[in-house]
């Protein structure tokens, strides 16, 4: 059994850091629009991503593609 943050989907770099990226904007703009508690929300949801997808990333065995077996010579 696999964790969310080893799904699949977070495989290729590009989208584990548009995750943290979409956090670090959005915790900007709730600052900008002075709303100081979502801000500090978004800026912990951003540090926990970078802790999770970046620091601690494992990503999971990748399955072998469907229709090809592996021979033993």
């Amino acid at each position: 059994m696999t964790k969310d943050n080893q799904h699949p989907f977070f495989r290729p770099l590009w989208r584990r850091i548009a995750v943290i990226a979409v956090c670090v904007i959005w915790s900007a703009v709730e600052f900008a629009v002075g709303t100081p508690f979502w801000g500090t929300l978004l800026a912990g949801m951003a540090i926990y991503a970078v802790w999770t997808f970046l620091i601690q990333y494992k990503p999971g065995e990748e399955p072998p593609p469907s229709g090809e077996t592996k021979t033993k010579d």
